[in-house]
């Protein structure tokens, strides 16, 4: 049977979410572990988002295929809880149809970067939030906002020199919110490349701080130079929202 995995969990201390030769300390394989303990099989979970070290998901989704297991979904989710750290939780557990993919069939994804302005710390959330302290032009930013909006090739924004596959991406929505010690930025699109978020947020500080114009948005996608666009902001920032699929979106 295949079962789709609503998932949350704390990245700082992890190294990302996919399984990697050189550590175990990953979330996927955290759950491949406990999964494979409660089945007595072998495993392969599927996550919709390859969340880089330190990047956070309050609504992550991974599907698995179990062959021997006869149990129901609340006995998996329950399961999980029980054995996993507790800064991995597994929200929900549903069983879905055989040829659904976590990845494959995901149609986009949103995500929200929350950044620290002024000079008030928030304790209690400080491992989700990027403290910049100062303040920022929303209004500059949101202009930049209107540039990065739509279908773009964005290799300029994108860490990985060595892509081969398109670096075309269409970005439905960026929306700014600010309080008064926070500003968040929410990205809606059809998929994000390596470290993307993280750049397009590095340039949008950059042009709230007036080091950059909103404008300069346009020599970007022209020159595809990632040398052109902002820093990379922090992971610990940055927070899978949600999975969208056909009955989502």
């Amino acid at each position: 049977m295949n079962f789709k995995l609503l998932i949350q969990y704390d990245g700082t201390r992890y190294d990302g979410w996919q399984r990697q030769g050189n550590t175990d300390n990953t979330i996927q394989g955290k759950i491949e572990e406990v999964l494979s303990k409660m089945t007595g099989e072998p495993v392969e979970l599927h996550g919709a988002g390859r969340t880089d070290a330190g990047v956070h998901a309050s609504g992550q989704i991974a599907n698995v295929h179990l062959t021997k297991w006869h149990g129901d979904t609340e006995e998996i989710r329950s399961y999980l809880n029980q054995y996993l750290p507790e800064d991995i939780g597994i929200l929900d557990v549903e069983s879905v149809p055989e040829r659904f993919h976590s990845r494959l069939s995901a149609k986009g994804k949103r995500y929200c970067y929350r950044i620290g302005i002024g000079d008030r710390k928030n304790v209690f959330e400080r491992r989700q939030i990027y403290p910049l302290g100062g303040t920022l032009d929303r209004e500059a930013m949101e202009q930049a906002a209107q540039y990065l909006t739509g279908e773009h090739d964005f290799q300029g924004f994108c860490a990985n020199k060595r892509m081969k596959k398109s670096t075309v991406r269409y970005i439905w929505s960026i929306t700014i919110e600010e309080s008064a010690d926070e500003l968040r930025i929410t990205y809606c699109g059809n998929g994000f490349l390596y470290n993307m978020i993280r750049i397009l947020t590095g340039t949008l500080i950059e042009v709230g701080q007036g080091k950059r114009s909103p404008q300069s948005i346009s020599e970007i996608f022209e020159k595809k130079d990632r040398t052109l666009a902002g820093y990379t902001a922090p992971a610990r920032g940055l927070t899978l929202e949600e999975v969208l699929y056909e009955d989502s979106v």
